[in-house]
């Protein structure tokens, strides 16, 4: 079995054993991730979080940008999927991913109810879960994995 096919079925068995089982293709670590987007032709990395968390805590280069909520009212974007559809083909291998993961569930749940089939969330997403002092950054996430990221 290559990578590739070890990643993505590690993924599926995460998304199939969650309770509930996820409504998307699987989910992925982000060292899992990176390395799905390298090995995946077409594979596309969909960043979810605001445009001020793009601005102040960080991008991944090629990326594609599509808010789920507007900053700083939080109201979700209603021009989510259709941007999606401007922007990533309905047959690409997605990969959500927001500040944590939870809008990146989101979002992977509704890329796979409107058609795309290959949808899977980037657990602990850019920044990771709190430490005891409340901040994010220092407990997995993608910039604490070393990934590519820049200010």
């Amino acid at each position: 079995m290559g990578r590739l096919t070890e990643i993505l079925h590690l993924a599926r068995t995460r998304g199939d054993t969650a309770t509930p089982p996820l409504a998307y293709a699987g989910a992925l670590t982000p060292r899992e991730a990176f390395e799905l987007w390298r090995l995946a032709p077409g594979a596309r990395m969909v960043d979810v979080r605001t445009r001020a968390e793009w601005v102040w805590v960080g991008r991944i280069p090629d990326a594609v940008e599509i808010e789920w909520q507007h900053w700083p009212d939080g109201d979700t974007n209603v021009n989510f999927l259709a941007q999606l559809r401007q922007q990533v083909d309905h047959e690409s291998l997605v990969l959500f991913i927001c500040r944590s993961g939870v809008r990146s569930h989101h979002a992977a749940a509704l890329a796979t109810e409107a058609g795309w089939t290959n949808c899977y969330n980037v657990l602990e997403g850019f920044e990771g879960d709190k430490d005891a002092n409340g901040q994010r950054g220092k407990i997995g996430g993608w910039r604490h994995a070393g990934l590519p990221w820049t200010n």
